[in-house]
């Protein structure tokens, strides 16, 4: 009668499909899984690491600069002079806010002495959520002699 129908001849899964097409099913759930855990993984790493803090503290000094900074992810970024005795060189702390009350109160103390509570966050994976690992929680200006 004629060429039997290739078709006809190939082997068939359990569910009426072709055996084949097992296999590519499998391969599209290793790709997804291959693709989607790292991204998961590292949004799961950056969330805690923004989370929890290493540590809490307070520094006091005179409000040096304080600028929002950034091609794509802005930041508020500054620096503290911490003066320990009149005369010496001062300690320059940096520092990042991500509040941007916090940072509208730092704009306004900008020359003054003022003393500023901190949480350190380290080994944030990326400098999108600031530059240096201590992010300012609050301000507020020293008043002295």
């Amino acid at each position: 009668m004629g060429k039997p129908n290739e078709e006809m001849n190939a082997t068939v899964g359990s569910n009426g499909t072709p055996a084949g097409g097992k296999r590519r099913k499998k391969w599209k759930w290793v790709l997804a899984a291959v693709l989607l855990l790292p991204a998961v993984g590292f949004a799961l790493y950056t969330w805690a690491a923004l989370s929890y803090a290493y540590s809490t503290g307070t520094r006091a000094g005179y409000l040096q600069k304080f600028s929002h900074k950034g091609w794509i992810c802005k930041t508020w970024e500054g620096e503290l002079a911490v003066a320990n005795f009149p005369g010496t060189a001062p300690l320059i702390f940096t520092f990042t806010v991500r509040d941007d009350s916090v940072a509208n109160v730092l704009n306004g103390l900008s020359g003054q002495r003022i003393a500023i509570s901190y949480e350190q966050h380290r080994k944030v994976p990326t400098t999108c959520f600031g530059e240096t690992e201590y992010f300012v929680k609050g301000a507020q200006r020293i008043q002295g002699p």
